[in-house]
Order: structure tokens, then C-alpha cells, then sequence
């Protein structure tokens, strides 16, 4: 099988030889487009040159999307991130697929010494363990968060509502009817909307945004092209409440959520819920609705499927300091077999 593998280090030469295969138009999801990579190392740079590598064969391409410092590389992602994979166009039997992945990490043995990628999903993950160790390299992957979603099909939101937990559910209905509050759902960028949305982020018990413009050019991205879903809650005029969601494909992601403090025990992050996933259910027909990373408990309410995320760590034993890096992470019976790859 011919495979042939390239590097670029300039976001405009990958979307030229991309030829469109890594836009939205291409039916590509949020996480694995050209413009999300590109966004990410404006405002959330995780290293100091990006490196983008492609291998191609019989007619499907194989894109891994990495920032380099020095002879180390990490996936090209954030904590906004909920998901990273290698990204392959076509449909390649899995004999190809194996063979890109080959390509890829033999194109990066002479250069790396060793590569992090986080978020990955466990059937990605072991692809990437597997075609790394085949060409050489030590691979190790481990658990690192979880990932709830919930498959809605075919099913109302009635029919959602009736299968959560009753203390939930009789939660969200006496708490709506001791404080009115106004909900309002928005599906493309509003200004005031995203003040009021910044506003209340910065007063909940949210750690401190990462990068707010990074947010705030996703939401006007996926609001231009209509994914946007923004929700506000307000009582008495003020707002208090606010989730960011994004709608493509028949599946909902929920990115950010956060209400202020000084409201918590009116409980306006339930009664938003219960609106957003009305909303996604039973007007945009999602399919599946994904709650993102970490394990929060209450997403066990929302939510009915958990499963994980990885993190996936390569070795070059053939560089000093990635044989130091698989000894530190407790590889050393694996570091002869990497070697003789």
C-alpha cells in the first residue's frame, strides 16, 4: 500500500491541501474542523509551533493536529476541547486506517521525542496506542475523564422529563413556581446576550475563563451558521443564568454553564436545563445530547451513558529524553520492545 505522509507548519498551506475536507461544509464536527484547530492556537496557544501532520493512501487522509516545543509535541487543544482524535476523511477499511496512523507516527519518529494528546476517545485512543507501538514508539493510554450523553432519538422531550430522577424533576417544578423567571434561548450571537453571559460567568463558582475570546469567537462562529444555542435565565429583569450549547448533526453539546451565587437555592440552572433540553429535543430533533467532560454528579440526572476519555502518551526511544519519559511513566518493560520497532 503506498501511504505518503506530510508536515505543514502553516494553518493557510493545511487548508489548501485540505481542499475543504475539514469544514463544516464536509459534514465535519466542531472539534475536528480546520477552524477550531486555528482558533485554538489563537487564543489558547499550548505550544510554541504548531505541527500538523497528514498521510494519505488510497484516497482517504489521515490529519493529526499537534503544538511542538522543543522535541515534545501535545495535541493542538484546550479545556474547551471535550474531544480529540485523529482526524480521517473517507471511510478507509481498517487496514488503512492502521496504515495512516503507521505513516504519521513514523513521520514524527526522527523529529519528537515524545507527544500528549488529552480528550480522546477510548476506540480512537487504542488506534493511535496501536499504529504508534507498530512504528516504534512506547505507547501508554489511561483513563482521564468521563463523558456523559444521553440518545434521544424518536423521543419527546415528555418522554426525556418522565424517565429522570423524580427528586429532580419535582425540583424543577416547585422551584419554578415560587420564582417566575424568564428564559429566553437564542440560536445566533447577540451582544447583550453575550455580556449578560460573561457577566454571569464571572460571578459563579466557575474557575476563571481560560480564554473568553476564544468563547466568544466560537459563539459567533456556530451563531452565523445557526449551532449556536445560548440560553439566559432572568428574574425580574436580571440575569442570572446562562448555558452555551451548540447544535450540528443531530447532536446537542453542552460547552458552558454557570448561574450566579447569590441565586443558587432558586435553582435557575435546573429550570434553564429542563428549557435547553426541551428545546433540543423536541424543536432541533437532536439525536443525542453530549454533556462534555468531567463527572460532575448531577449530570447523572441529565444524562444516562458514561464512558471515557483518554489520555494517550507516546515515547520515541529512539530520542535520550523520550526513553527517560517512558521510564518516568512506569514503561520500562515496554522501552526495548519500542526500541526494536
Amino acid at each position: 500500500m503506498w501511504v505518503k505522509g506530510e508536515i505543514f507548519r502553516d494553518f493557510a498551506d493545511a487548508e489548501s491541501a485540505a481542499r475543504g475536507s475539514l469544514d463544516r461544509e464536509a459534514g465535519r464536527s466542531l472539534f475536528d474542523r480546520l477552524d477550531w484547530f486555528r482558533r485554538t492556537w489563537t487564543h489558547c496557544t499550548p505550544g510554541d509551533r504548531p505541527l500538523i501532520v497528514r498521510a494519505r493512501a488510497e484516497g482517504s487522509d489521515a490529519w493529526l493536529f499537534l503544538a511542538e516545543t522543543g522535541n515534545a509535541a501535545r495535541g493542538l487543544a484546550s479545556w474547551y476541547t471535550l474531544a480529540f482524535r485523529l482526524i480521517v476523511t473517507g471511510a478507509p477499511p481498517e487496514a488503512t486506517a492502521r496504515a495512516l496512523i503507521v505513516a504519521i507516527a513514523r513521520r514524527l519518529r526522527s523529529r519528537l521525542a515524545s507527544i500528549m494528546l488529552d480528550h480522546v476517545p477510548e476506540a480512537e485512543a487504542e488506534l493511535l496506542r496501536s499504529g504508534f507501538a507498530r512504528a516504534g514508539w512506547v505507547a501508554r493510554v489511561t483513563p482521564q475523564t468521563a463523558n456523559w450523553s444521553i440518545d434521544v432519538t424518536g423521543k419527546t422531550f415528555a418522554e426525556f422529563w418522565a424517565e429522570r430522577p423524580g427528586q429532580l424533576r419535582s425540583t424543577a417544578k416547585r422551584k419554578a413556581a415560587k420564582t417566575p423567571m424568564e428564559l429566553s434561548i437564542l440560536d445566533r450571537f447577540d451582544a447583550d446576550a453575550w455580556d449578560d453571559y460573561a457577566s454571569i460567568y464571572a460571578d459563579s463558582w466557575k474557575p476563571e475563563e481560560g480564554s473568553l475570546d476564544f468563547v466568544r469567537a466560537m459563539a459567533q462562529d456556530e451563531g452565523a451558521a445557526g449551532a449556536l444555542r445560548l440560553g439566559i435565565a432572568r428574574i425580574e429583569g436580571r440575569a442570572v443564568a446562562a448555558q452555551l450549547w451548540t447544535v450540528e448533526h443531530g447532536v446537542a453539546i453542552i460547552h458552558k454553564l454557570a448561574h450566579r451565587e447569590d441565586v443558587a437555592e432558586l435553582s435557575p440552572g435546573t429550570i434553564l436545563s429542563q428549557a435547553m433540553f426541551e428545546h433540543v429535543i423536541d424543536r432541533d430533533r437532536v439525536d443525542l445530547i453530549d454533556f462534555g467532560t468531567g463527572d460532575d454528579r448531577y449530570k447523572a440526572d441529565w444524562m444516562d451513558t458514561r464512558v471515557m476519555r483518554m489520555r494517550v502518551e507516546l515515547y520515541n526511544p529512539r530520542k535520550p529524553s523520550g526513553l527517560i519519559g517512558a521510564a518516568k511513566s512506569g514503561l520500562r518493560a515496554l522501552v526495548g520492545r519500542g526500541r526494536s520497532g
